[in-house]
């Protein structure tokens, strides 16, 4: 019986031998004949389906050139001190291209064997052919340490911060960095247990006081439990990845697709094109490509990469940082749509008509090359004819097709009434020092919504198809509000004066109808807030019970599987409906789909909290400094204990507490969410305009307490009990019972001797 080499075996044999790769000569090293070529056949379709062998085809690309971002191996200093490196994606005949390492003030230290993801540029002179900028560094694992140092006489201890961790480290002399006692650090080990027991590790990063804003997230990744290191397998995985080969995918290299993205955004997921439909039968209509990563290549079900990412859930998104779901390998390099660099993708066709409707759709496995990685903002101008050099060669025949397709989405959008609210986001900017430089409103411009409604359509798509063809997958689900939310919501809106309709099954037009009365008046983010409220918490579920948000019967995630598990099961769910290969939808996908949804439902949460959190210490922390001042803001929210108002310069939430407020005992009214104060009828509601006085800003934990001093415009009397003023008789009767009781114990102690 003829042995058929295992996969490893011929990637060593290849490895061994690179000048002899044709399927014939591996059959002759392993004595292959006859049928059981066949067998080897499969081996070999199998591992360029896997990415780990590429078969040579025509290319339209050149050959000989280098992409523009690409992985690089550092050899060295040369003779002349120059940091030189190899490329680790060179497919060219010729000889390899000659690579210099520019590196920029606060780049780390690289050494040979570092591997490095660059951005290139090619220079043609004597010496070399290209400069590389550093990205990042790639491929080291070392685990990491986020604890307090403990200064020692030989060097120091760390004590980790993460809940639960009961060992402490050891870190030699020569390896603290300087590190003072009590300090937050960032460690990486560096062996095994030495003396007493303890493992070693060296202090790679000083971050300070556990207080400073550049704690701030660090701490709120480890309180909250997100992975924010990879193990050993998962690099090993990736260090394994090749780009995917073209295959049977369709060719869209020359089609202009485009990223559109933040200027700061690390990784580009989805790509878009628009072009007018010359079908006279769709008259004033458009076809809308919508290219995405395919993640699923490179994360196979099962695999350690597969594990590791459904374990996150999704990427977590902080003010100075990004935890990602996938390794910097994956999420900024191999799956990302890169300007100029060939990406495997799954598109979609979408055909609409002149009103947004679609009218048909169509998946596709492919491969594509965005013509441009651009920003929102430079889009927008570009539209606004203000188009800079890298727009302006697009502006016709790819910019302007776009806003025409969103114009027509537009109009579907007014048709269908999906919940329109209206709350300003805010973007924390942190200055080189790691503090809060500025809080400012993110700017929404017409390019974001129009990347949005591509995005939804995309969804949505996703979802028929899937549903269509009897496929499992996990839909974003978002159910209506209850009936006892909804009727909090009515009394607030009658309380205001407006109107919210009884008697009818609640459809998203109805809320909108409401949110239009507010609209321009003292009311306006009242209302906006409530209506928030009011809403329940989107979800993924196996079993689909639509979107009440977006008013959509069928929706599901499909366009960021770089940064969200779910989307990669629809992906494979695409995958195993199409036929496009056997890295679909496994057999254990499909049984646990429940347990999916629940576990990323609730990974998703805990990024919401621990982004929250964060928010909440660096506005502390901003804010602490101007202890005294006054603000502006209005009563956001009504608790038994005080009363929550949001500022509006930093839309920070700072608590007045109850025992601060006037000279009187206020009752709380859970029905009208109102505090009533018993002599006056001084009534405190949601919505009321407050000027407020900052008392206290605490960073560790993000609380933020105020006093207040106007309501609506009126003073208020000022409190027996404010700072500085006398004390709160609730605290007074609670001290003499105090008193009294440790007067008792003392008493007893006396007469038991």
């Amino acid at each position: 019986m003829v042995h058929i080499p295992s996969k490893d075996e011929i990637l060593q044999w290849i490895s061994d031998n690179p000048t002899k790769t044709s399927k014939r000569d591996i059959a002759k090293a392993f004595g292959i004949k006859g049928a059981a070529r066949i067998d080897l056949k499969r081996a070999l379709k199998e591992l360029e389906s896997e990415g780990h062998l590429q078969k040579r085809k025509r290319s339209y690309t050149d050959p000989e050139e280098l992409p523009p971002v690409s992985v690089l191996e550092v050899i060295g200093p040369d003779a002349d001190g120059d940091l030189t490196a190899r490329p680790l994606e060179w497919q060219g005949t010729g000889e390899e291209p000659r690579v210099v390492v520019v590196p920029k003030s606060g780049d780390p230290a690289l050494g040979k064997g570092n591997r490095i993801l660059a951005r290139l540029k090619k220079v043609g002179g004597d010496e070399f052919d290209y400069e590389a900028r550093l990205i990042r560094k790639i491929g080291s694992n070392p685990l990491r340490i986020l604890a307090i140092f403990r200064e020692s006489h030989e060097g120091g201890r760390l004590v980790p911060i993460d809940k639960g961790a009961d060992k402490e480290w050891l870190v030699p002399e020569g390896a603290t960095d300087d590190a003072r006692d009590g300090e937050l650090v960032e460690a990486q080990q560096t062996g095994p247990k030495g003396r007493m027991g303890l493992p070693r590790a060296k202090v790679v990063a000083r971050l300070g006081d556990p207080t400073e804003p550049r704690a701030v997230s660090l701490i709120a990744i480890h309180q909250h439990g997100i992975p924010d290191h990879f193990p050993d397998a998962v690099i090993a995985e990736v260090d394994k990845a090749k780009p995917a080969p073209l295959g049977d995918r369709l060719d869209l290299r020359d089609m202009p697709l485009v990223t559109i993205d933040p200027v700061d955004a690390r990784d580009h997921d989805d790509a878009c094109f628009a072009q007018i439909d010359t079908n006279p039968a769709n008259k004033g209509g458009f076809i809308v490509w919508v290219a995405i990563a395919d993640v699923a290549h490179y994360v196979t079900p099962g695999s350690a990469l597969d594990r590791e990412a459904r374990k996150r859930g999704n990427s977590s998104y902080f003010p100075d940082r990004v935890v990602p779901m996938l390794p910097d390998r994956l999420s900024g390099d191999l799956c990302s749509l890169h300007e100029g660099v060939e990406r495997p993708c799954v598109a979609v066709k979408m055909v609409i008509d002149k009103d947004g409707t679609k009218i048909s759709h169509e998946f596709h496995r492919a491969m594509m090359k965005s013509a441009a990685s651009l920003a929102y903002a430079e889009v927008q101008d570009a539209m606004d004819g203000r188009a800079n050099e890298k727009c302006e060669p697009l502006l016709e025949d790819v910019i302007k097709p776009l806003y025409g397709a969103y114009a027509a989405l537009t109009r579907a959008r007014e048709a269908r009434q999906p919940l329109e609210l209206d709350l300003p986001e805010r973007k924390i900017e942190l200055g080189e020092d790691g503090k809060v430089a500025s809080i400012a409103f993110r700017e929404r411009l017409d390019a974001h919504k129009m990347i949005e409604e591509f995005m939804v359509l995309a969804n949505v798509a996703a979802a028929e198809t899937l549903l269509k063809k009897k496929t499992p997958l996990l839909y974003r689900v978002h159910e209506e509000p209850s009936t006892e939310k909804l009727e909090a919501l009515r009394e607030t809106a009658v309380s205001s004066g407006l109107v919210l309709a009884k008697g009818q099954v609640l459809q998203t037009r109805h809320l909108n109808q409401l949110l239009a009365q507010a609209a321009g008046t003292d009311q306006d983010e009242l209302i906006n807030i409530s209506t928030l409220r009011s809403m329940t918490q989107a979800y993924y579920s196996p079993e689909n019970f639509a979107h009440f948000g977006l008013a959509l019967r069928n929706y599901a995630h499909f366009t960021s599987p770089i940064r969200r598990y779910a989307d990669l099961i629809v992906h494979r769910g695409l995958i195993t409906a199409h036929g496009w290969g056997d890295d679909g939808l496994s057999e254990q996908d499909i049984e646990a789909l429940e347990e999916t949804a629940q576990q990323i439902s609730d990974t998703e949460r805990r990024s919401m909290v621990a982004e929250r959190d964060t928010t909440d210490r660096y506005l502390a922390s901003y804010l602490s400094e101007r202890l005294g001042n006054e603000f502006s803001g209005r009563v956001a929210g009504i608790a038994r204990f005080g009363v929550f108002v949001k500022l509006d310069e930093t839309g920070a939430d700072g608590l007045v507490p109850i025992g601060t407020i006037g000279r009187e005992f206020f009752v709380h009214d859970e029905e009208t969410n109102t505090l009533r104060g018993e002599k006056t009828g001084l009534t405190i509601g949601l919505g009321q305009r407050a000027l407020v006085r900052l008392a206290e800003a605490t960073p560790v934990t993000g609380g933020i307490t105020l006093d207040l001093l106007e309501l609506d415009g009126k003073a208020l009397p000022k409190s027996s009990n404010s700072r500085g003023g006398k004390t709160h008789r609730g605290r007074k009767v609670g001290q003499t019972r105090a008193k009294k009781a440790k007067l008792k114990r003392k008493v007893k102690r006396k007469r038991g001797n």
